[in-house]
């Protein structure tokens, strides 16, 4: 019986991974399939190679902090009990997923150990509140960082790294000898090949970063429990990621490259060290990051930092009010000419608001990234509180 339950424990785990894989591959390289840097084949690829390297080392950590840490009681991860767990955490990613939106894997992972913990009365709640708060902290500094990025540095980026896409493909394959050798294209330019290379790597240490704190969502309460060693317990969701990144993956990098806000390469490249960065610190605090939460809030704040760029301050002069002027019109070189305006592209490629930033789905975005893990805390401690096998 044990061995029954072991291996469909095993199952819902990689359930679990595969979802994911679904909601997290969007979030690292969306902005670079958006930007045309990558393909959704290549991005589910890299996805698959770098989230495997970062849980197989960092991620280990993050794995026994939630199996053991956040509840009081680490006996209460029986394997049924772990089995539970892990099908509302992938019930309720599966929902994300369907939406076309992706969910935050470790709200929703945390969501349903804690109504575990809280049906037996074991759950840390100094452990809970430490999370809770980086959890509302981080998506701020995201939002705040990107918004300041976007409304006055944007356009001095965008001259050192944005560049026209040439015509043809980025790299041609030699397959002349044993084996095929990449080459760059001969329309490529050096600046179009950094550019790219820069967003397609941000997003490889998002991959990674996600690995460090994702994989403990579909694998600890199994580790927790005793009954899966750390090793296959790894193996097995870093594949199971891979399958999601290279099938359901594919709506959320829609939603996340291009559905919430314009993203050209140089905002790609701003969103995804915002966010990488943010997701670093607090793997290396402990904490399992609120990955989609962080990107998102990057990507809306950084459309809503473009979409609102003209400053203008009031100056009274002679006891009288003075036109409104911008920012950007008391900067000029000592012949007088105007230099560019502070965050602001060139007229003609400065596009409205409405463009940047789409309140509509980032309100659907936010909505959902709330109710899925509502979804798995609510439903884990309702099975725990009134199942009479569980014994709570």
């Amino acid at each position: 019986m044990v061995e029954v339950l072991l291996v469909v424990g095993v199952l819902v785990a990689m359930f679990v991974a595969y979802n994911i894989g679904g909601s997290t591959t969007g979030p690292a390289f969306g902005p670079a399939v958006g930007a045309d840097a990558i393909s959704k084949t290549g991005a589910a690829a890299l996805m698959g190679v770098f989230f495997f390297l970062g849980a197989w080392t960092i991620g280990r950590n993050v794995v026994t902090k939630l199996g053991s840490e956040l509840v009081v009681d680490p006996g209460v991860f029986t394997l049924e009990a772990s089995i539970t767990v892990l099908f509302f955490i992938g019930i309720a990613l599966l929902v994300g997923n369907v939406f076309g939106v992706p969910a935050s894997t470790s709200m929703t992972a945390v969501g349903a150990i804690a109504g575990l913990g809280l049906a037996g009365g074991v759950l840390d709640f100094a452990v809970m509140g430490e999370i809770v708060v980086w959890w509302v902290v981080s998506p701020i500094i995201g939002f705040w960082v990107s918004l300041i990025v976007g409304r006055y540095f944007y356009a001095r980026l965008n001259r050192m790294v944005a560049m026209e896409r040439s015509d043809g493909p980025l790299l041609d394959v030699d397959r002349s000898g044993v084996l095929p050798i990449p080459r760059v294209h001969r329309t490529t330019n050096r600046r179009e090949l950094i550019g790219t290379v820069t967003v397609v790597a941000i997003g490889c240490l998002m991959a990674f970063s996600s690995g460090t704190s994702n994989i403990a969502n579909a694998v600890a309460p199994l580790v927790g429990s005793g009954e899966l060693a750390m090793d296959p317990a790894i193996l097995l969701g870093g594949v199971a990621v891979a399958i999601g990144a290279f099938t359901i993956a594919r709506r959320t990098l829609e939603t996340m490259g291009s559905d919430i806000t314009e993203l050209p390469l140089t905002a790609a490249i701003v969103v995804a060290t915002v966010s990488s960065t943010l997701v670093v610190f607090l793997s290396a605090l402990g904490i399992p990051a609120s990955f989609v939460v962080i990107a998102t809030m990057s990507i809306v704040g950084l459309g809503w930092g473009r979409a609102t760029r003209p400053v203008t301050v009031p100056e009274a002069v002679s006891g009288e009010e003075a036109p409104r002027v911008t920012v950007d019109a008391l900067a000029a070189d000592e012949e007088g000419e105007r230099l560019p305006p502070i965050g602001e592209e060139d007229a003609e490629e400065v596009p409205s608001g409405a463009d940047l930033f789409n309140p509509a789905t980032t309100a659907r975005v936010v909505l959902m990234q709330n109710v899925v893990p509502a979804i798995a805390t609510l439903g884990a401690y309702l099975t725990f509180r009134f199942v009479p096998m569980f014994g709570f």
